[in-house]
């Protein structure tokens, strides 16, 4: 026997002698009664969460399995961890070797160019929080509010990373935009060959070309080694993969603009190059599964974004909307990032109806169900913003409402 496997089969016998006894039928993790009398393993080469932290992604049973969400409910602060970032995909994950990478920028330019990955890397790079949205997030409130919901299954198309990269301003002075451009296609490399046109406006203002998130080259889901980034617009348009940049004078009315990611309005009319998230929250705690365990002071927290800008406001009721007051916003408060809200509540075992209300700097108001609808129709497939609610019952069990 090897000194390696002496070592291991010590510390495994160590282990075993120093747990405490768990019943069989019990799924918790195996630890120490004293962990003090017992050594711990080595570090390795990549950390790992406590065994007794388990947030996990979860595919929904009506959704392909190109699609899942973010467990807001598990998570704290801000930012989400880079393995637990939703995915959505429409024809799986590319793999492509960064040494092979290349990013063409050509059309309504001076000197059409084909950029490396190592070619984009030596420009000034940035580094900034926004949150990425789905814009089919939140449908399951609107057509299927079944109380059994919970928020990662209505918003978990969602999440905030750190994005670190180019911004496009900067590629497009490079190859000489000329003045005629007023759109560019982006083009992705995955098997959909996912296209979308974007504004000219959008790449001088904010948008960038990403390779890595939460400091650490981009995950293979999040569009490895390059992505468009198009902070606060629907995820759709934030093309992953990306391989090229068009420009032109108008947009090119691609499929997935046309056939998919309109919205559908009242009168039969159809809005189309909807990027913009508009503002919304949702309580993520007190929220199904749970229940509150006894009497008094809660802590009523959970999220807030607008793709338009800062969240200025969260209001909360436990009313079902009759009433407001105001939550607080815990810094930082960003522009298109997620914004944690919260507030002390003290119940006292009475039925109650908790819904939260956001307000962003343009003075947009999250609407009702009723307005959304009155707006939208009821045919809307896209940009779901519409209060969330939790009903709370005598028990101090929680399940999703309608207000």
């Amino acid at each position: 026997m090897s000194e390696v496997s002496k070592k291991r089969r010590a510390l495994l016998a160590g282990m075993a002698g120093g747990l405490g006894a768990i019943g069989a039928g019990d799924s918790r993790p195996l630890a120490p009664d004293d962990p003090t009398k017992l050594q711990g393993p080595p570090p390795t080469e990549v950390g790992e969460r406590s065994p007794f932290e388990r947030p996990r992604r979860t595919v929904m049973k009506n959704e392909p399995a190109s699609s899942s969400r973010t467990p807001l409910q598990d998570l704290t602060g801000i930012i989400t961890p880079s393995d637990l970032h939703f995915e959505r995909h429409h024809a799986g994950v590319p793999r492509i070797d960064p040494e092979r990478y290349t990013l063409l920028i050509h059309g309504l330019v001076e000197r059409p160019t084909i950029f490396t990955l190592a070619d984009l890397k030596r420009f000034p790079s940035v580094s900034r929080l926004y949150f990425l949205e789905c814009s089919g997030n939140g449908g399951e409130a609107l057509r299927d509010p079944k109380g059994d919901l919970t928020p990662q299954e209505i918003d978990g198309l969602t999440s905030v990373s750190e994005w670190t990269g180019v911004p496009l301003a900067l590629l497009f002075r490079e190859v000489g935009a000329l003045p005629d451009a007023r759109w560019f296609l982006a083009e992705g490399s995955d098997a959909a060959v996912m296209t979308r046109s974007v504004p000219m406006g959008k790449a001088w203002d904010d948008a960038m070309i990403a390779y890595a998130q939460n400091g650490e080259a981009l995950r293979p889901e999040t569009g490895y080694p390059a992505r468009l980034l198009l902070p606060g617009w629907e995820g759709n348009a934030n093309v992953k993969w990306i391989r090229r940049l068009e420009l032109a004078e108008r947009p090119f009315f691609t499929r997935e603009e046309t056939a998919k990611y309109t919205d559908p309005l009242p009168g039969g009319k159809t809005r189309m190059f909807s990027f913009e998230m508009d503002a919304k929250s949702i309580i993520t705690f007190p929220a199904y599964p749970t229940k509150l365990a006894s009497r008094g002071h809660w802590e009523v927290t959970g999220i807030a974004w607008s793709g338009r800008g800062r969240i200025t406001r969260v209001e909360l009721s436990v009313d079902g909307g009759r009433s407001f007051t105001d939550a607080e916003l815990q810094e930082p408060v960003l522009p298109k990032c997620h914004t944690r809200f919260r507030k002390l509540w003290n119940w006292q075992g009475e039925p109650a109806t908790l819904v939260s209300r956001a307000t962003d700097e343009t003075g947009y108001v999250q609407p009702t169900r009723e307005d959304f609808l009155a707006v939208r129709g009821a045919d809307t497939r896209y940009h779901f913003n519409h209060l969330r609610a939790w009903k709370v019952r005598g028990d101090g069990s929680v399940e999703f409402a309608l207000v």
